[in-house]
């Protein structure tokens, strides 16, 4: 599993971690990587928290621990995946078929190679077209 926060403001590390995610687990991951990915990009500006409604997002423990921390943006269930974040994945998806890894150790360093090598500009170009899709 893969956990990644962006924003126009810029990007912060990868999290990588082996087998699949619970709510718990996405609050401890939340808790160590996203108040620190917002504390770095926003600097104390107020910001939108996204993300889409998978299980363990949804999660009553989950939307209740969020909710004393940041503002999230309602998401309609069933909604496609519009969000920036998603267009990144696929950005590196197509460059993980090109590099075609043969290990896992591999895999990681080139998710990770591929996630730094995305541009403020791109992030900004994601961002416009996003907002113009869902305005």
């Amino acid at each position: 599993m893969v956990w990644g926060c962006m924003s126009v403001c810029g990007m912060v590390s990868l999290h990588i971690w082996k087998g699949t995610i619970n709510a718990e687990r996405y609050i401890q991951v939340l808790e160590q990587h996203m108040l620190l990915s917002r504390r770095r990009l926003f600097q104390g500006r107020p910001c939108i928290f996204q993300h889409d409604n998978a299980r363990p997002h949804t999660a009553s423990i989950t939307t209740s621990w969020l909710r004393r921390r940041i503002w999230v943006l309602k998401w309609p269930a069933c909604s496609p995946d519009l969000t920036p974040i998603e267009n990144i994945w696929c950005i590196i998806k197509r460059k993980m078929r090109q590099r075609r890894p043969k290990t896992v150790e591999q895999l990681e360093a080139c998710i990770r190679q591929e996630w730094d090598n995305i541009s403020i500009p791109k992030l900004e170009q994601l961002a416009t077209i996003n907002n113009l899709i869902n305005s």
